[in-house]
Order: C-alpha cells, then structure tokens, then sequence
C-alpha cells in the first residue's frame, strides 16, 4: 500500500515529538493501545473523530512494513 505523506508527524511542539497523526493530538500509540486492548478500529475512530479511517489503516499498514523489516531472520 503506498502511504500518502502526509499520515504521522513528530513535532517538538506537539506533545514533545511524540508520534501523531498529522492535524490532530492523537498520539499512534494511542490506536495502537486500543487494538491490544481488543477494541475496534471503528470504537477507536468513534472516540477519535479527527483521525480518518484513511488515516488509521495507514498507520497500521506502516507499523507492519516497519515490523517486517525489523524481524530477526529464524
């Protein structure tokens, strides 16, 4: 999936450079927590208006890339 540039930034002015998405205050990990914690994507964008679904799959398609890459080979 190709990301669009414009889904996660750190700003110092921003919680501390905490990873966000980009136009809001929502930190990452925040979608990250609810997803361990067994909630839905849908709950988390009910409680996050101002992240776009968009925005979320993104986010996660992002961290799997990112997780992939990182893996340990067996």
């Amino acid at each position: 999936m190709a990301l669009t540039p414009h889904v996660v930034q750190s700003d110092p002015d921003i919680l501390g450079g905490t990873p966000v998405f980009c136009g809001t205050r929502v930190p990452i990990k925040t979608l990250l927590d609810y997803l361990e914690a067994g909630d839905s994507l849908n709950v988390f964008l009910d409680h996050f208006p101002g992240v776009s679904r968009k925005q979320a799959i993104a986010a996660l398609e992002l961290a799997k890339e990112m997780l992939i890459a990182y893996a340990n080979p067996a």
